[in-house]
Formats: C-alpha cells, sequence, structure tokens
C-alpha cells in the first residue's frame, strides 16, 4: 500500500482508488498535502517549471509551507491543469492505485507522468514528448485530465499540430503510452478546453476557449469581435463518442471555460462559467434534451483606464462533495463568491471574500498585501477549506497583473460554514511563491493524494 492511501482506511486500500461515493470522500482524513504547479514561464527566470508538495497539515511544523520540488526536465513548458491516472471512477480494481499524477506542459504539449509513492516527495516517472503525440494524433495543447474507467487517462487537446482549433481528446493507455484520439467525429466542434463526464446519463459535456495560436500571445478583445473565442457548450453521446446537442450560449455566455456536474452520478445537474461575460449557466436534462439557463449574472464595473466596463472573469468554479454549495472566483474584479445551489436552477449567495483584483478591494492576508485575482480553486472532500491560488495563465498574467512576475503568486486557504454558509480567509495560512529558491514563481491548479472534488468522478 502506497503512502497516498494510507490514512483513508483500510476499506480503501482494498478495494482499489478513491471512494464507493460522494458520501464516502466527504468522511476522509482530512487532507495533510497538497499538490501545485509552480511556473517559470513569462518571467525572468529560465528555470524549469514544477510540481510543489505544500504541507497543509495545521498540527505540522512546516505547516503553510512548500516542502518537495519536481522540476521538470525542460524550461518553458507552461504546467497548467493536472490529474490523476485513476480516480474513483476506478474505485473497486483491485489491481488500481491513484499514485501517477498527469501534468502536461499546455505551452509545450509534453507530459510528465509523476510518482507520487513517497506522497510528500514524488518523482519524475515519464516524459512523453510532444513530437511523438503530434505524429500520432495531430494534437498539442493539452490541457483537462480525467481517468477513465477502462484505465485511460483522457486530456482535452486544444489545437493540432500547427496550433490551430479545434484540437480534440487524447488517450493514453495504462502505461502511459499514446494510444490514439477518442473523438470519432468532430462536427459542431469549434474550439475546445475542458470536459466532465457522466456515463449513466451517457453524456460528457465540453466548453471552448481558443486556439492556442490565439490565446497564448496574450487576450486581445479583437479576437474576440472576430469570432476566434469559444461561446459554445457540447453535450456528447459518450458511447458514440460524437456531439449530440449544442448550445450557443450567445453573448452572455462568451468563452465558457471550467465545466462541473454534480457529484452525484444520477443527477444530471452541472455549471459552466462564462469568463468573459461572468455569467454562471446551469444545465439539466429535461425530457429527454438538455437544457442550459443563465443562473447568475455578474455586472461589470467602470474602470478608469480599462478599454470596456472590467467583467469579473469567472475563472475557476468548483462545486461542493455533497452538491449544496458552489465557489467560483472572479479574476479581475478579486472575489471569491459561495452560492447555495440546493435549488440549482436558483443560486442563492451565502459569502464572499476578496483576494486582491483590479478594484482595490483586496484585503492583507498575514500582513502581505494581495496582488493578482483569486484564480485556480480547490475544495477539501468534507467542504470546510478552500484552497486558491492566483496565476491564470503567463501572457495573460503578464498583460493584467505585471508584477506577478516579479513577486510571484500566493496560496490561500478561506474558511468555509458548510451549515449556514460564509467564508472567512484563513490568516494563519499563506504560501508566498515569491520567496521559491530559484526565484519568484506562479502557482496554478492545485490536488490532494487522496482526491478531490475535481478530479474524482463516479460512474
Amino acid at each position: 500500500m502506497t503512502e497516498a492511501h494510507q490514512g483513508h482506511g483500510e476499506g480503501h486500500a482494498c478495494h482499489g482508488p478513491g471512494y464507493a461515493s460522494p458520501e464516502e470522500a466527504m468522511k476522509a482524513e482530512p487532507e495533510k498535502t497538497l499538490y501545485t504547479v509552480a511556473l517559470y514561464v513569462g518571467t525572468d527566470v529560465q528555470e524549469p517549471d514544477y510540481l510543489a508538495t505544500v504541507d497543509v497539515d495545521p498540527e505540522s511544523p512546516t505547516y503553510s509551507q512548500v516542502v518537495h520540488r519536481v522540476p521538470m526536465p525542460n524550461v518553458g513548458d507552461e504546467l497548467h491543469h493536472f490529474g490523476w491516472n485513476a480516480c474513483s471512477s476506478c474505485h473497486g480494481e483491485e489491481h488500481k492505485e491513484r499514485r501517477f499524477l498527469v501534468v502536461p506542459g499546455q505551452r509545450s504539449s509534453r507530459i510528465h507522468i509523476i510518482d507520487t509513492s513517497d506522497e510528500r516527495a514524488p518523482k519524475l516517472h515519464k516524459v512523453i514528448e510532444p513530437a511523438e503525440i503530434a505524429e500520432k494524433t495531430n494534437l498539442t495543447a493539452p490541457h483537462t485530465v480525467h481517468c477513465l474507467a477502462d484505465g485511460h487517462v483522457m486530456i482535452s487537446m486544444l489545437g493540432d499540430a500547427e496550433g490551430n482549433a479545434p484540437g480534440g481528446f487524447l488517450l493514453l493507455d495504462e502505461d502511459f503510452g499514446v494510444a490514439g484520439r477518442w473523438e470519432r467525429s468532430m462536427d459542431g466542434m469549434k474550439f475546445n478546453y475542458d470536459f466532465w463526464y457522466q456515463p449513466r446519463h451517457n453524456v460528457m459535456v465540453s466548453s471552448e476557449w481558443a486556439a492556442p495560436n490565439t490565446y497564448q500571445p496574450g487576450f486581445d478583445l479583437e479576437d474576440v469581435s472576430a469570432g476566434k473565442y469559444g461561446k459554445q457548450l457540447h453535450f456528447w453521446d459518450w458511447e458514440k463518442r460524437e456531439i449530440s446537442q449544442s448550445f450557443d450560449l450567445g453573448e452572455e455566455g462568451m468563452v465558457p471555460l471550467e465545466v462541473r456536474f454534480h457529484h452525484d452520478p444520477e443527477s444530471t445537474h452541472g455549471f459552466v462559467g462564462a469568463a468573459l461575460s461572468s455569467n454562471m449557466f446551469h444545465w439539466s436534462k429535461q425530457n429527454g434534451g438538455w437544457d442550459v439557463q443563465k443562473v447568475i449574472d455578474v455586472e461589470s464595473v467602470d474602470v478608469e483606464g480599462f478599454p470596456i466596463p472590467m467583467p469579473g472573469l469567472i475563472t475557476d468554479l468548483v462545486v461542493s462533495m455533497d452538491d449544496r454549495y458552489l465557489y467560483f472566483s472572479n479574476w479581475l474584479h478579486g472575489d471569491l463568491r459561495q452560492y447555495d445551489i440546493s435549488d440549482p436552477a436558483n443560486p442563492r449567495l451565502t459569502g464572499q471574500v476578496w483576494c486582491g483584483g483590479l478594484l482595490g478591494k483586496g484585503q492583507e492576508v498575514n500582513g502581505r498585501g494581495l496582488d493578482g485575482g483569486p484564480q485556480m480553486l480547490q475544495l477539501s472532500l468534507d467542504g470546510k477549506r478552500l484552497y486558491v491560488t492566483n496565476s491564470l495563465y503567463s501572457s495573460w498574467d503578464n498583460q493584467f497583473y505585471p508584477k506577478m512576475a516579479e513577486k510571484g503568486s500566493y496560496m490561500l486557504q478561506i474558511d468555509c460554514d458548510i451549515e449556514n454558509g460564509g467564508m472567512k480567509i484563513n490568516d494563519n495560512f499563506y504560501v508566498d511563491f515569491g520567496k521559491e529558491p530559484a526565484g519568484p514563481a506562479r502557482a496554478h491548479e492545485m490536488r490532494y493524494p487522496g482526491g478531490d472534488v475535481t478530479s474524482d468522478i463516479w460512474i
């Protein structure tokens, strides 16, 4: 049994990775270790990006500190989103372990496999070079990583070998060999970004950002009016591997990014945040077909010197394991929000904290001012602790928050009241990525060894 399985009860270790149900996951021991990717792309530091291990055990002498780093073999990867080789969709598979992290470089298209057998000190296991991926699949720019119940790992790819849309979906086999592409037809797909599957409803949902050639240099407002950014949400037939229904979200749904289904595999409810329009959409299955409706509207704010009314820019969202709360970040405005979604079609605002942003409302944490805005989120399995980092994408960071390249980014922990609603920044937790050994770094997505609310899928 690996360290990654210790502390979760013998029952979990004996029955393969993950948990039998969301209810079981909520009973797990609190997380003690957190992994995040840290970047030097877009800064003056000519060093490889790395995977950082952060101690999140409040009883530990190294609490709120980076305790280990796994540097990648090359400079310039832009590590971004990453995931596990196995999750709760594989629960019951005796031979499977949630042991390997699949860590792609968004800019390099290089895919790194990290062995977490030693939970606090992972090590590099394998590297898949972009030339092999392009040769076998004509794909680049990996984004979301999900394990599948059949042992494969699936990764959304945002571009073809030349960096043009729409990209597709890459499959890796159990030995992390390139197994080809998942989709049989791409009809109706203009761009790619995030995805989430629910086999009980024979469905996968995917969203749209833009072609790598469009977003990698930075954000240009003219690209939006030129139709170079997405505004569609796609519902795929999981078995046929083709789009069965698409929704054009229009001006209210520009650049739909993260997609989150309820954790209850029986539920058809889910949410997607439209970044540029700063609206939240809810979907569900109605009378045999899918229905999508706007349920939250974040008002834009007139800010002197900004070319348009400044959108909140919803960049990440998570749903609590009991499907009661929705959290999302407004990267430009600087606020994190908590909504009660007991009635998914009618979210109710229950909490809000400010973590930097461009509206001047950010507070200090542990005597430190917060530069940048809240971005990537990860929630504890019990729903009580929300972790947040503030880097979005290197070229966009440099454009909107130029000081971040010199100061590095932060990681915060937010205490969440799951009984009555409400949020409060934990003043005792602050990971300062501005003081890393090789120089200021920028932290992005986060994972726990025992699984989390954005990697686990139940079938």
